[in-house]
């Protein structure tokens, strides 16, 4: 019998409805799983188990009210759910993930938050991230260090570190992080979860800047595809929110026979393939073409110029925000990042320019690689996990983004794209799939993903806590 801090969001609100199970026994149960967890994983921020009891006794209230007199619930009412923390939540201090931040409570929730709390959902804290959401990583110098729960000697990458190893471990069904160059389809990737990195506004948040999204990170396609019913709706706090749109996220089944999938085994620029990621998601194509899509090889089209572009711009950007720091402040910052971006205060504005133009560069490109087809496949990463106390696969400050050639383009063309698990290394570590749709497309690429969760072969089982 699947235990209950293992079933999905889905289940939950069927079995609620039926009154088979509680809000209350389903919220006991995932805080029992967190404390096994959590001194291994240091996953958490600021988790409040007695607020989400008490959250949890009220939507059990209103079930029963549901059940007997026809009240409405909210689609997530009771589900247990968590936020990356640098989503606002009223009264919780977003520290970004760095010592450097002066602590000050939150005045009120940012969309994503607001939206599943109106939708009844079962708040228990925030995940972590590292330093500013610079690193794919879990090493921050304000958290302690995330681990992969498949291996804790590995990393589970980032920067939505928290919610991709509490997902594994089943710290509830539902998370919620953020997004700008990989930051929830390279961790997700890596602990073999379930994320969707939406169109660039068709999750509203606060603030918003180009690139920038809130994703869903679950288990399984069906419960992402719950939350895209809850929180993709506009919110004039995003000035890039997109309009309200008709979609029926739960229709999911779509037949892939005749569907035209572009391979995209090789982007151009940063690190090379890993074997092992190559031939899993090689082994994801040839079951799409077996089961009647028509594949094609996508040409590379990732320069190092827009590597090292973005990089340039970036890296003056992080040194404008760190150098407005007071002196005390600033030394506290991991020192990785503080290396990294220092190089930003001798670039040229030239030099910056040209770095931001790449962003343009990588859209048209982009968005021209993916027009031939109905979806784009390829590896998430170019490589599985890493050592945990790494801040990036590449240990290297003057190579920090060798790892997100894969992922970063489809920001710059806001795109959505997804990562799914299709398969495991020889030493167990999870090998994410990217699935790449159309602008706009969000649906459809939760339907490319529920067809390969259907064909793929059956996944390991969730990794469990050391023994005590």
């Amino acid at each position: 019998m699947t235990a209950l801090h293992d079933l999905a969001a889905t289940e939950l609100v069927a079995r609620y409805r039926e009154r088979s199970l509680s809000p209350v026994e389903v919220t006991r149960a995932v805080l029992d799983r967190i404390a096994a967890w959590e001194p291994h994983l240091h996953a958490t921020y600021m988790l409040d188990g007695e607020a989400a009891l008490a959250a949890a006794r009220v939507s059990e209230a209103r079930w029963l009210r549901h059940v007997s007199a026809g009240e409405n619930v909210g689609a997530l009412e009771g589900v247990p759910t968590m936020i990356k923390e640098n989503i606002a939540t009223a009264g919780t201090p977003l520290p970004l993930g760095t010592a450097a931040t002066e602590l000050v409570p939150a005045l009120r929730d940012a969309p994503p938050a607001a939206r599943l709390r109106e939708a009844g959902a079962v708040i228990l804290g925030k995940t972590t991230m590292p330093d500013y959401g610079m690193l794919s990583s879990g090493v921050s110098s304000f958290h302690g260090l995330t681990r992969n729960p498949w291996d804790l000697s590995k990393n589970p990458g980032g920067s939505s570190s928290g919610a991709a190893a509490a997902v594994a471990a089943g710290y509830g069904p539902l998370h919620l992080g953020t997004d700008i160059g990989g930051s929830v389809r390279l961790p997700a990737g890596w602990c073999g979860v379930f994320t969707l990195k939406p169109s660039l506004g068709r999750i509203p948040i606060d603030p918003p800047y180009a690139g920038r999204v809130a994703g869903p990170m679950t288990r399984n396609v069906a419960d992402a595809a719950l939350m895209m019913g809850v929180l993709a709706q506009p919110d004039d706090r995003d000035t890039m929110s997109l309009p309200a749109q008709s979609v029926d996220w739960q229709r999911l089944e779509r037949d892939v026979n005749g569907l035209r999938i572009g391979w995209l085994p090789d982007i151009g620029a940063g690190l090379p393939v890993d074997a092992e990621v190559a031939a899993a998601v090689e082994a994801a194509v040839k079951r799409f073409e077996a089961a009647g899509a028509r594949v094609e090889r996508v040409t590379p089209f990732f320069t190092r110029a827009m590597l090292d572009g973005m990089d340039d711009f970036w890296r003056m950007r992080a040194w404008l925000d760190m150098s407005a720091l007071r002196e005390e402040r600033r030394a506290r910052v991991l020192p990785y990042i503080t290396a990294w971006a220092r190089r930003g205060q001798g670039l040229s504005g030239e030099r910056v320019f040209r770095g931001y133009s790449q962003m343009a560069a990588m859209r048209d490109a982009a968005v021209a690689a993916c027009r031939p087809y109905d979806v784009v496949l390829s590896p998430t990463s170019p490589i599985p996990s890493y050592s945990a106390e790494w801040p990036g696969p590449t240990n290297d400050p003057e190579r920090p983004f060798e790892h997100i050639a894969f992922t970063l383009p489809f920001n710059m063309s806001e795109q959505p794209a997804a990562s799914i698990d299709c398969g495991q290394t020889r030493a167990g570590l999870p090998i994410g799939l990217q699935i790449i749709g159309h602008r706009h497309d969000d649906l459809g690429v939760l339907q490319v993903a529920r067809a390969w969760e259907a064909m793929r072969p059956t996944p390991a089982p969730w990794p469990e806590p050391p023994a005590p």
